[in-house]
Parts: structure tokens; C-alpha cells; sequence
């Protein structure tokens, strides 16, 4: 079937957009309204004409496969097809249902008259994308809805159901019932009116606008972080109110030239396509069979194990959790309804609600009692020995075809996996603390892990709201691998002449979340301490972290034990600087002969980003990460990269690999660095010689 349908309903001509899956205006869309709209102007016997969608959708917007390619803006654009609407000497009706967003609701307002059905949805949410709208829409949807309306939708992008703008001048008429029957009663109504209005003409005037906008940039500014897309908005909506239309066209103009070729758009537009791609696992077909999910048990009720639990009841999936003793599931009961209780408190969710997701937890003490559970994931100590005695008895208690599931951070999944009879049914889900919140889930692909529970385990994901990225086995994957090296460069840092605070807040500056110390602390020291004594007795000759040590071995775990890397008081998450750590840190500079300097915030921040790129490429290089998006989008969503850089790699290769690479091979000169863990991966070297990107 054609994306453009044009036919004829007696005297009204009905164009119908149907390009799945929500009409995005691709370039070939874009010409069959272009020739419907032609047809139409050239028959006499046509008094009218109608532009609808489907169902489900007006128009999405831009089709995004187009983005950063001539497409986009091959003739006829979005400019010209609105020009054509605005010039044609027949009304034009846009009969609105489903999603009506973006360059959809500006080809609308291009329009001369607008109808829809109640529960369609408007917005134009290009600042999402770190942009403005492009084809109007700041200059026109003011004239129609008012300025305060309409800066706060496009300030936000945030969708708005049509009937809640019922009341204003967007819509001509609501319909109620059959959209294109009410479209075409309307359409024939005003066939003979003239002259035909055009948004473009209708006067706009804010009072005191000076004052108000004055206030709206504030208030704009304090929201808007790094990013600039939300004050261009402002500006374009401003120029709406005091400018003359043609002229308000021209900032818009300029605005989305400066945004579209701003760092800030480009991480969002690399996110935005980022998580799409990492949908895609190229050997497992779309339609691979997935297997059921109706029921999910996890294996202990500590922080991890509940909040994943609680994933699972969040969508109406009754789950399992086992503990083995009742005190401990007693106690991972009570956090989980706290957790629930504060939801309520803060108008989050109903008691009915906390009362329902309580009731699909189902607490036991029995192994036998998860046998017909669909997916089991175990969320226990870190240890192998423990992990051994766990899969060993789900071998022997799950039925067959149940998905088994490690939320190993670290350890060999293979290994893991030959503890049963089925090493084809083990994936690791490695959830990211507190698991009731963060958005990454890392999937962990075995070597014999099957294709179909590859295939339902990501589904199963983005069905209980959490971004899934595939990660191969090695030493903590992708993330985790990654992160040792961010931390092991932290150390060297302290070691050399910086100290906890200076090094934490150089990052934060830059826009992490969490500096490296704050970030362990709140995990807890010795979660990595545990790591690293397992790494020292596998790799005898391996440098020791002296600092970090000597701060675990005086119990000090971070923000549970009061302190850390920080001292904390109690209640209290503030970190507070403490002359016992420093006195650590000075100890150990001094017996390793190290005689200590100032450090600069921009070196602190180069070599804790590119320890992480550098290991990046050796992970993509290895086919551990499918590709250098995936990362991006573990450390958007998990890790706290700053969202506004896109993520380590974006980040790389916007800084420009060359410099990357030679800033390496500086810092490969430090003494105090292991040996070659500055040398640049080969695939970070090649694409910096070759003048390319990661992404």
C-alpha cells in the first residue's frame, strides 16, 4: 500500500498518511501529500480536502531515519509542503487522532482548519532531542493556544491530550465519534468560506511581555541545566509575541542551526538512537519466539533482591523472593513496603496500588517453592562458592524452560552457567543499585546462552521500564570493566597529589552525578575491596591499591559505617572531608618516595574520561559491547555520565580521537601509572590515525 492515499468522498478530497508506524514525514511521504495536495488543487469538481493519518497517529514528526542525512531536507521539506497548504485556494481540514507530535503538529497548524478526536495527544518535543521546532511551530502554535500555553509545551516537549486544548483556538472543531465522517461534515460546512484563514496572520500580543518573558527566562534557565535547547525555545516564543511573523520565522531558523550543530543535540540525538540500537542483537531475528514470563521468583531479599522484585510487581508480574531466614525476609519485606509508603507519600501511588504489588510478592523459605516460576534471578553475595550452591539446587528445582538468571557483577557467567545441566536457560541480568530506580539492566550473554532467552530476557526489560544492553563475559563486563580502571586512575591520582574531595569535584564539574570517592562510598568500600583481594590472588604480581586498602582495613565501608572516604554524621548523606583519610593518603605518597604536586581540575578530568574510553575501545575491539553506543547508553544510565556528553565514547569523539590518543600516550609516562595501562587500545590508535569516530 502506498504511505499517501489520495481518493475522493464526493465533492472532499481525503489524503490519508499510512507509514507505519506513526507516519513519520519521510522524504516519501512528504511527496505523495505533495501530490495529493496538487490533485486536489487541479479539480474542479474537489471543493475541500481532508489530511488524516491513522488510528494511531496524525504524524509522529520527522521520520528519525532520515536524521543527519540530505533527506531530511530534499525537496519537497516540510517548509515547502506547509507554503503549499498556506497558498491552496481550497480549505484544508487536519483530522487529528492518535500521536500528533513535532513536524506532524506543525504540518497541522500549516493547515487551515483542525479537528480531532479527544484522546489524541499534541506536543512538539524537539527540545528532547536538544532542538527546537523547525517548521514553525514556535511561531504558529502561540497564536493559536497563547504564549504561556504554548512556551510551556514547547519548553518541556511534554504530550498534552487534545481535549485539554479544546478551549483553544488549535482546534475548530472536537469530534466525537467517527474522526473522518465528523472531518468531512466540517469540511463541506466551511468548503465555501473565504477568505481562508491561515495561522500566520492571526494576531498575537503578550501584555507587559518584557516583564513576563523576563520571568519565564529564570524560571527556564534554572531548569535547563546545560542544556541550551529550552532558552532557544524561549527565544523563538518571545519573538512570537513581539515580532512580526516572517521575522519570528528567521530566529527560529537561526535557533535550530545553532542547536543542530551543538554537542549538547548530538548526545541527545545519540541517545535518543542509541537506545534503539541497542535493542538490536544482529544474530536473534525480530521475530525469534520468546518464551513466556508470567511469574518471576528472585533469590534474597537484601537491597538488590528486593528492589528487583519489586520491578516485577511494578508491572503486575507476581514474584517469588526467598530468603533463607525468615528474619532476613522479614526484614527485605519491611524495606520494600517502606520504599512503596514513601511512593505514597509523595502522591507517587495509591494505597491500593502498594496494597496490589505487596500481594504479588510472594515471600518463602523454600527452594522447591520457585519451581514453576518462569525466570529465577539470583541476587546473592558475590562469591562464586555461593553462586555454585545456588544454581546447583535451581537446577534441580526448576522446570523446564524456566529462565535462570545471575545479577553477578563481575564473575565468569560461564562458569556460573556449567553449574547446571542447562547452560543454553543462564543469562546474567545485572541490575544496578537501588533496582527499583536505575534504568540499565545489563545483559549478560553466555556462550551457550540460547538465542530465545537472549530474545525474552530483552523484552522482558523494556516490560519492566529498564534499558537492556548486551554485554559479553569477562571480568565485570562492560561496565564494571570499565569502571576498575576509572577507580584504579582515581587512586593514582590521590597517590600523586590530589585528595578525595578535589578529585570528586573536578567530575562533578564536568557533570558526573557522583565523583569516584562519593560514588564508592555510597556503594560501600568494601564491596570493592572484596574485588580486588580476589584480583591480587589471581594476578600475584598485580600493583596493590595501598590507600584504598588501608581505608577498608580500618572498617571504614563508607556512608553505612559513618565513614569512608568521608566522614558522615549520622542522618546525614553529606560527605565531610576528614584528616584521617588524608593522613592515609599523605603515608603511603611518602613511603612510596612519590614527592606530591598540585594537580589541575582539566588533567583530573582527562584522565579519569579517558581511562574510561580507552577502555571502552578495548571492549568494543573484543566484541565484549556489540558497539560504542552500547556503552554510551550503560553510562547514561547507570554509571551517571553527564546525559549532555553523550556518554564516554560520544565524549571521545567529540574531544577528537587523535587528541584522545595522544594524551594516552602522555600519561603513559607517568611512573606511577601500571604498565600499559596507558598504551591506546588498537582500536582506539587506528581510528585516531584514520581521522574516524567510535560512533
Amino acid at each position: 500500500m502506498s504511505v499517501c492515499a489520495y481518493r475522493s468522498e464526493g465533492d472532499i478530497a481525503v489524503i490519508s498518511m499510512n507509514s507505519p508506524p506513526v507516519n513519520g514525514l519521510g522524504l516519501p511521504l512528504r511527496q505523495g501529500i505533495a501530490e495529493g495536495l496538487a490533485q486536489a488543487a487541479r479539480d474542479p469538481a474537489i471543493t475541500a480536502v481532508v489530511l488524516t493519518g491513522t488510528p494511531k497517529a496524525f504524524s509522529g514528526g520527522a521520520d528519525i531515519r532520515e536524521f543527519n542525512s540530505p533527506l531530511m531536507l530534499a525537496t519537497p521539506n516540510l517548509h515547502d509542503i506547509i507554503a503549499t497548504l498556506e497558498a491552496l485556494q481550497k480549505p484544508v481540514v487536519a483530522a487529528i487522532s492518535g500521536v500528533c507530535l513535532g513536524g506532524g503538529l506543525e504540518l497541522a497548524l500549516g493547515c487551515h482548519y483542525r479537528v480531532a478526536l479527544g484522546d489524541a495527544q499534541i506536543a512538539l518535543p524537539e527540545v528532547k532531542l536538544g532542538l527546537l521546532p523547525g517548521g514553525g511551530g514556535t511561531q504558529r502554535l502561540p497564536r493559536l493556544v497563547g504564549v504561556q500555553t504554548a512556551l510551556e509545551m514547547v519548553v518541556t516537549g511534554e504530550m498534552v491530550p487534545a481535549a485539554k486544548l479544546a478551549g483553544t483556538a488549535l482546534f475548530d472543531e472536537m469530534i466525537a465519534g467517527d474522526l473522518l465522517a465528523g472531518a468531512l461534515a466540517f469540511a463541506r460546512k466551511v468548503a465555501g468560506t473565504r477568505p481562508l484563514p491561515r495561522v500566520r496572520d492571526r494576531a498575537l500580543a503578550q501584555p507587559d511581555a518584557a516583564a513576563f518573558f523576563a520571568a519565564a527566562r529564570a524560571q527556564v534557565a534554572k531548569k535547563a541545566g546545560p542544556f541550551p535547547a529550552p532558552l532557544k525555545c524561549l527565544e523563538c516564543i518571545e519573538a512570537a509575541a513581539t515580532r512580526p511573523f516572517d521575522e519570528g520565522m528567521e530566529v527560529e531558523r537561526k535557533g535550530f542551526e545553532f542547536l543542530v550543530n551543538g554537542p549538547e543535540s548530538r548526545a541527545l540525538r545519540h541517545a535518543f538512537f542509541g537506545e534503539r540500537a541497542a535493542a538490536k542483537i544482529p544474530d536473534i531475528p525480530d521475530d525469534t519466539p520468546l518464551r513466556p514470563i508470567h511469574s518471576a521468583a528472585v533469590i534474597g531479599a537484601g537491597t538488590m533482591g528486593g528492589g528487583i522484585a519489586m520491578n516485577f510487581a511494578n508491572v503486575g508480574i507476581p514474584v517469588r523472593l526467598l530468603e533463607v531466614k525468615q528474619e532476613a525476609l522479614d526484614r527485605g519485606l519491611a524495606v520494600i513496603r517502606k520504599n512503596y509508603e514513601n511512593q505514597v507519600k509523595k502522591g507517587k501511588l495509591t494505597q491500593e496500588k502498594l496494597d496490589q504489588r505487596m500481594a504479588l510478592i510472594q515471600p518463602t523459605l523454600s527452594y522447591a517453592d520457585l519451581g514453576q516460576a518462569d525466570i529465577v534471578i539470583e541476587a546473592v553475595f558475590e562469591d562464586m562458592d555461593v553462586k555454585k550452591a545456588v544454581f546447583e539446587q535451581l537446577d534441580a528445582v526448576m522446570k523446564r524452560g524456566a529462565i535462570l538468571a545471575s545479577n553477578t557483577s563481575t564473575l565468569d557467567l560461564d562458569r556460573i552457567a556449567l553449574f547446571t545441566k542447562r547452560p543454553q536457560d543462564v543469562v546474567g541480568l545485572h541490575f544496578f543499585s537501588p533496582a527499583n530506580v536505575m534504568r540499565l539492566l545489563e545483559v549478560v550473554r553466555g556462550k551457550q546462552t540460547a538465542k530465545d532467552v537472549m530474545a525474552t530476557v530483552m523484552q522482558l526489560g523494556r516490560r519492566i521500564r529498564k534499558l537492556p544492553v548486551v554485554a559479553g563475559v569477562c571480568d565485570g563486563f562492560v561496565g564494571n570493566r570499565m569502571i576498575g580502571k576509572y577507580s584504579a586512575e582515581a587512586l593514582v591520582l590521590l597517590e600523586e597529589g590530589a585528595l578525595p574531595q578535589q578529585v570528586d569535584a573536578a567530575i562533578e564539574k564536568l557533570g558526573f552525578a557522583m565523583g569516584p570517592f562519593r560514588m564508592s562510598d555510597l556503594a560501600g568500600n568494601d564491596v570493592s575491596w572484596y574485588i580486588r583481594k580476589r584480583h591480587y590472588a589471581e594476578h600475584p604480581g598485580m600493583r596493590r591499591a595501598l590507600i584504598a586498602d588501608r581505608i577498608c582495613e580500618l572498617g571504614r565501608n563508607g556512608q553505612k559505617t559513618g565513614k569512608g572516604w568521608y566522614s558522615y554524621q549520622p542522618g546525614d548523606r553529606t560527605a565531610h572531608p576528614d584528616p584521617e583519610v588524608e593522613k592515609i593518603i599523605l603515608d603511603v605518597s611518602k613511603e612510596a618516595g612519590v614527592t606530591r604536586r598540585a594537580i589541575p581540575d582539566s588533567e583530573i578530568v582527562e584522565r579519569l574520561v579517558y581511562a574510561l574510553v580507552n577502555e571502552g575501545a578495548r571492549i568494543v575491539e573484543e566484541g565484549i559491547a556489540l558497539r560504542a553506543s552500547d556503552i554510551d547508553m550503560m553510562y547514561l544510565n547507570g554509571y551517571g555520565f553527564p546525559l549532555h556528553l553523550g556518554g564516554p565514547m560520544l565524549y571521545a569523539d567529540m574531544q577528537g580521537l587523535d587528541k584522545v590518543a595522544a594524551r594516552c600516550r602522555e600519561f603513559a609516562k607517568n611512573p606511577l601509572s601500571a604498565p600499559g595501562f596507558w598504551e591506546p587500545a588498537p582500536l582506539l590508535a587506528k581510528l585516531a590515525a584514520e581521522g574516524k569516530t567510535f560512533n
